[in-house]
């Protein structure tokens, strides 16, 4: 399955939460979709796998329209960086647009999703749009420590 059910169904509820992203902040294609319930007569496993290429898809052309009212670069990939072509207009456009929020990006290129990420929209508004509890970008730095014997 290349796209959702009803693509522009599912690109309208992506948009619509990319417009909550505030600036300074970026969030994943997989973040997003683990917020947008698996659409009727996809199965579970299956939406997993491709709702982050779903995601892609919607902001793709956005980013190529370059809608003003939702901000596309706000949406990286998973290891942090940006998932247009290196050395590309877009892609560049994209980098620019995160520095000028204050978003940096590290020696490798990437985004520190520990610092800029999102922790995605409030529950009530979740709740509103009939939204799912996105997946938590930060890692939890803390190493357990081993319980002492004695």
């Amino acid at each position: 399955m290349d796209s959702p059910p009803d693509p522009k169904a599912y690109a309208e509820i992506v948009w619509n939460i990319v417009r909550q992203i505030p600036p300074g902040t970026v969030t994943t294609y997989g973040q997003i979709a683990s917020m947008i319930p698996a659409p009727a007569g996809v199965a579970p496993e299956d939406y997993t796998r491709l709702a982050p290429v779903w995601v892609g898809k919607a902001m793709n052309a956005v980013s190529a329209a370059d809608t003003p009212d939702i901000p596309w670069q706000r949406v990286i990939n998973s290891q942090g960086g940006i998932s247009l072509p290196e050395g590309s207009k877009v892609a560049a456009e994209q980098r620019a647009r995160l520095e000028r929020e204050g978003v940096m990006f590290g020696k490798n290129g990437r985004v520190d999703l520990n610092r800029y990420g999102w922790d995605g929209p409030n529950a009530n508004w979740l709740a509103e749009h009939g939204l799912l509890t996105p997946k938590p970008l930060k890692k939890n730095d803390a190493t357990p420590q081993q319980p002492r014997l004695f």
